[in-house]
Formats: C-alpha cells, sequence, structure tokens
C-alpha cells in the first residue's frame, strides 16, 4: 500500500497528514512552529520531523501493525521507501538560501520516492482551488497572498516577514495592539481595554512592563483574539485595528487581480487563524475587494491547508 505524507508547517503549529493511495487519512498530527525565519532551520527541521514520526506513529498504533519508525528518523532502511511521496509547504521556504538546505535534509530525514517542498500558501492554494485559477490570502502568525493564472504561472504578494511586511497577520495585530496600549498609557493614543487585557494574557502589572520581556513572533501573534474580542465588544481601538488589517490583506488580493488580468469571476479564498476567528474582519475583507474587484468571490477556506499538502503528495507519486 502506497503511503503520502502532507505537512503544513507555520509559525504557530506544524500539522502532518498520512494518507493511502485510495484517498483515505490515516492519521493526523501536530507539533511546534516550523517557519525558518521565526525558529531558525534548526528549530523547523526539528519541527517537521516531530511531526512526520508522531503521524506515523498513530498510523501505526491504529493499524496494529507494530512501529513504522525506528530512533534516528521515520524510516531504517534506504531501499524499498515507507512513503511514496512527501509534499511539505513551510512558512518562508520561497527564499533559496532557506528551500535548499531544507530539501536535501527532508530527503534523508523522511525518506520517500518523491519529495517537494513549497512555501505554506501554496498547499492553501492547492486545498482552495486545486489546480484551477484563483488566488488565496492568509492570514495567521504571519500574511501572505498566492495566485495562479490560466496559464498555471504562481504569482504573489506580501509574506515578506515580520520585520518588513506580514500586514494583517496574527504578529502584525498584536504588535499594534501592544502600540495603542503604550500610547493609551502615555495619554497619546485612545482609550482602550486592549491595554489591561494584554497585561492579564502576559502577566504584568502595567502595561510598560511590556519592554521587559522578550517577547518572540508566536507570542505576540497569540495576542491578536485580545483584538477580536474587544472589537466584538465595541472598542474603538481594537475596530480600528481589525479595518485595518481587513484593508491591508484586501490590498494583497488587489494587487494580484490586478496581475492576473481577468475581467470574469475571480475566486478569492481566505484562510489562517485570522480570518477564522473573526467573522468582521472576513466581511470588512469582502467589502475591500468588491469596491475593485466587484466580480470576486470571496469565501472562507473549507479544507485545512495541509489537506492541500497531502493532495500534492499524491500529485507526486503517479
Amino acid at each position: 500500500m502506497a503511503l503520502f505524507l502532507g505537512i503544513d508547517g507555520g509559525g504557530s503549529s506544524t500539522q502532518a497528514l498520512l494518507g493511502d493511495e485510495a484517498g483515505r487519512i490515516l492519521a493526523r498530527a501536530v507539533a511546534g512552529p516550523s517557519n525558518p525565519t521565526k525558529v531558525g532551520i534548526e528549530g523547523t527541521k526539528k519541527e517537521l520531523l516531530r511531526a512526520a514520526r508522531r503521524v506515523l506513529r498513530k498510523a501505526s498504533t491504529a493499524a496494529g501493525r507494530g512501529k513504522l519508525t525506528n530512533s534516528h528518523g521515520v524510516r531504517a532502511r534506504r531501499r524499498d521507501p515507507l512513503l511514496e511521496a512527501v509534499c511539505a509547504g513551510v512558512a518562508g521556504v520561497d527564499r533559496p538560501a532557506l528551500s535548499r538546505p531544507l530539501v536535501a535534509w527532508l530527503r534523508r530525514a523522511i525518506p520517500a520516492r518523491h519529495h517537494l517542498l513549497v512555501v505554506d500558501a501554496a498547499i492553501g492554494l492547492h486545498a482552495a482551488l486545486g489546480t484551477g485559477t484563483g488566488m488565496v490570502v492568509e492570514s495567521g502568525t504571519g500574511s501572505i497572498a498566492y495566485a495562479r493564472d490560466r496559464r498555471g504561472r504562481i504569482l504573489r504578494a506580501g509574506g515578506w516577514g515580520s520585520m518588513f511586511d506580514d500586514q494583517g497577520s496574527g504578529y502584525d495585530l498584536g504588535r499594534k495592539a501592544i502600540m495603542a496600549a503604550l500610547r493609551d498609557f502615555d495619554g497619546r493614543g485612545k482609550r482602550t481595554v486592549l491595554s489591561s487585557r494584554i497585561c492579564r494574557a502576559l502577566g504584568i502589572s502595567a502595561i510598560n512592563k511590556i519592554v521587559m520581556k522578550a517577547l518572540n513572533p508566536q507570542q505576540v501573534a497569540a495576542l491578536f483574539p485580545l483584538v477580536v474580542e474587544a472589537a466584538r465588544e465595541g472598542d474603538r481601538v481594537a475596530r480600528r485595528l481589525s479595518a485595518d488589517a481587513a484593508f491591508e490583506l484586501a490590498e494583497m488580493a488587489l494587487a494580484l487581480g490586478r496581475r492576473l488580468g481577468r475581467r470574469g469571476i475571480v475566486p478569492v479564498v481566505c484562510f489562517g487563524g485570522v480570518f477564522r476567528s473573526s467573522p468582521a474582519l472576513r466581511r470588512s475583507f469582502a467589502r475591500f475587494v468588491h469596491q475593485h474587484m466587484p466580480l470576486a468571490r470571496v469565501r472562507l477556506l473549507q479544507r485545512e491547508p495541509v489537506e492541500g499538502a497531502l493532495a500534492m503528495a499524491r500529485e507526486l507519486g503517479r
């Protein structure tokens, strides 16, 4: 029986799906964040391998066939590989300096007949549209937009990392929430409930103490639900931050729409934790997109991006 492994490596977690040639999903597993721009290349390797080992162990236990892994990797023997194909969609790997060493490591660490390493938005695009035309806009820890045109070319906008970009992402919302709270503390900005809620979430007595905490990008991004909740309750600062995020995400979609050059119906599929958590932000996003792309069909991704990785792995093995 041919087995296929799909992996979705993001800034918050790593998800893995193991499937067979009949289209069945045999096991699921989750590991920690694996975006190399945030956790480093060694951190990425660690979590990708952890996710692969976990999903294979789960499948082995469920099938009652004994272990499929060894203590050093996923397969002890290089000949007759356990897996037919592996596809890993990992945030940030569209940079050759990261992709080349990672794909070489992937071939050694997770033996299979075929390997594919792509940016995480690519598996989201496949999960949303298969091989069809259209675009996806992702807002999770980071943000990016990805599209495929009628000639099969892949186009992108955004996703240049938290230092210079990732507008409208969970990290961006968390960072701007902290900025708004500090402005409130100084009297430079409007009052907001975000100040007290961030303090409670981080266990600090006053918002100015935040400058002494060495927060990593995942911890900053983890604050975005506070913005969503405060906006839902009517906090004006939080509402403005949510509206600004929706606008920035829509700008990426519109940039790709211009490059697609399509005048007809264009699928625009949004996914990621920020979109999932906030119907209001999704509505604002759709409204901004429709102002310039009236025939856009905006919807939330109904599948998991990791399902796109598994589908791409199956296509590799055909």
